[in-house]
């Protein structure tokens, strides 16, 4: 069934909604144009091409997973703001796994990327870091949380006991601690 009044946006919800159930790298422009009943020339006219799709997707992702980690951080700091976040990643990678996938690409548009950063730094004010610690927190926080998923997500936790659920909250915990016990510097 042909799809009328076409947009850039609609294009581009299409390419998230194919990225889940197909895998992020199976959205091709082509595939999007047959769904839509058109021709794939007429996609151009919305997109510049499947570099542009695929950025769009990515951008798509990342502000959703941020509105979203806005809303589960509200009103909460330290552990309870850590693990509110940790879930908002890790459920989002279940329930959108070609977005969660997407959201990972480096994109044009740095404020995107950039309201992740925030919320991580809003995270670790609680745990009293320097600048530059808080940027190596930061990075060791996306490292363990893109890492577990990453892992669970590939079935890599399948054949062994405990749950990958209660390994998850196991490392929340302990990421707790780590931030709480972080070693200070002489960069005061």
């Amino acid at each position: 069934m042909p799809r009328v009044g076409l947009t850039t946006e609609k294009v581009a919800v299409m390419g998230a909604e194919l990225a889940d159930e197909l895998g992020f790298d199976q959205v091709t422009i082509s595939e999007i144009a047959r769904r839509c009943g058109v021709r794939v020339a007429s996609l151009y006219s919305h997109v510049k091409g499947s570099d542009d799709l695929r950025d769009r997707i990515a951008v798509m992702a990342l502000d959703d997973l941020a509105d979203r980690g806005g809303e589960a951080l509200a009103g909460r700091s330290g552990r309870d703001a850590l693990v509110a976040l940790g879930n908002v990643y890790r459920d989002y990678a279940i329930e959108h796994p070609g977005r969660y996938d997407a959201a990972r690409l480096p994109v044009t548009d740095e404020d995107a990327g950039r309201r992740h950063s925030q919320m991580m730094r809003a995270i670790l004010r609680g745990y009293d870091l320097t600048d530059a610690d808080e940027t190596h927190a930061v990075r060791l926080l996306g490292s363990i949380f893109h890492g577990f998923i990453s892992l669970e997500r590939g079935g890599g936790f399948e054949r062994s006991e405990p749950s990958s659920a209660e390994s998850w909250e196991r490392i929340l915990e302990t990421l707790d601690a780590m931030l709480l016990s972080w070693p200070r510097t002489n960069a005061r």
